[in-house]
C-alpha cells in the first residue's frame, strides 16, 4: 500500500491530468498501428499497460504532440512507476523529454508532489516495488537534479539501509568520477555526479560510519579529494590486501 502522501500525490494527478489527450495525433506509424494510436487521442479511455510503456519510452519524434501525449499518459503511467508494474530504470523517460516546468502551476506542481512522495515512500519501505537506486534514477532524471532527492533522505533505519545499499550500488562510479545512474541524459550529468560526490563526502560518511560500514564511509569521504589525490590515499594500501 502507497504512504497517504503517495496515494494523495497520485490522487492529484489524477485529478489535474484527468482528460488530456492529444486531438490530431498521429504517431508513428511504424511503431504504432492506428488503433493504438487513436488511444492518445480519446480522453477518458484506458490505455492498455503494456502500451502506455511503449508510448512512455518512445521519442519525441515519434509524436505530432509529445508533451500533450505525456498529459494523457500521466495518470496511468505514474501509478504504474509507483507500484512497480512499469519498469523505471531505463534511459529515455518521456517526463525527461519535455519540460514540464514550463507548464501551469498545477501540472508542474503535481509532478513534483509526486516525485517527492514516491522516493520518500520509498526511502521508508524495507522492499519497495523498485528497487531503491532505479527510483532514485528515475526520480532525478524526471526532475533534472539530485538535490531535492538527497536533502529529503531522512534518517530512518529504513532509509539508512538504502543508504547502505545506494553507497555499494554507486561507490565504483563515484570514486571513478562517473554518473552511477542509467535514466540520465548527457545534459546535467556533470553536476550530478559532483553533487553526489560532495553529499556522500559530507552527509553520508558519519551516517555509513555509524551504520557499521567503515570501509564505505572512508571511501565516502575521499570523493572529496580531487581524483589524483582519492587515489593515493594510504587507504587503498589498507584496502586492496583485505578486500
Amino acid at each position: 500500500m502507497p504512504s497517504p502522501a503517495l496515494a494523495a500525490a497520485l490522487a492529484d494527478i489524477d485529478t489535474v491530468f484527468n482528460g488530456f489527450a492529444s486531438p490530431t495525433e498521429t504517431g508513428c506509424e511504424r511503431c504504432f498501428d492506428p488503433e493504438e494510436t487513436a488511444y492518445l487521442r480519446t480522453p477518458y479511455t484506458r490505455v492498455p499497460a503494456d502500451l502506455v510503456r511503449r508510448f512512455v519510452y518512445k521519442v519525441p519524434g515519434h509524436f505530432e504532440d509529445h508533451a500533450a501525449v505525456m498529459r494523457r499518459l500521466l495518470p496511468q503511467a505514474a501509478r504504474a512507476m509507483a507500484d512497480g508494474s512499469m519498469d523505471v530504470a531505463w534511459w529515455g523517460h518521456g517526463l525527461t523529454r519535455v519540460n514540464w516546468r514550463s507548464w501551469p502551476t498545477d501540472q508542474s506542481d503535481a509532478i513534483q508532489a509526486f516525485l517527492t512522495a514516491w522516493w520518500q515512500d520509498a526511502l521508508a519501505t524495507p522492499e519497495p516495488p523498485h528497487p531503491i537506486t532505479d527510483v532514485f534514477d528515475c526520480c532525478s532524471a524526471i526532475a533534472g537534479t539530485v538535490t531535492p532527492f538527497l536533502a529529503e533522505w531522512i534518517r530512518h533505519p529504513v532509509a539508512d539501509a538504502h543508504l547502505v545499499t545506494c553507497a555499494r550500488r554507486w561507490r565504483t562510479d563515484l570514486l571513478a568520477d562517473d554518473l552511477p545512474l542509467m535514466c540520465w541524459s548527457d545534459e546535467g550529468q556533470e553536476a550530478a555526479v559532483t553533487e553526489l560526490q560532495s553529499w556522500f563526502a559530507r552527509s553520508a560518511s558519519a551516517r555509513l560510519r555509524a551504520l557499521g560500514e567503515p570501509d564505505l564511509a572512508t571511501e565516502a569521504e575521499l570523493l572529496a579529494l580531487p581524483y589524483d589525490e582519492r587515489w593515493a590515499h594510504p587507504y587503498w594500501f589498507n584496502a586492496w590486501p583485505t578486500n
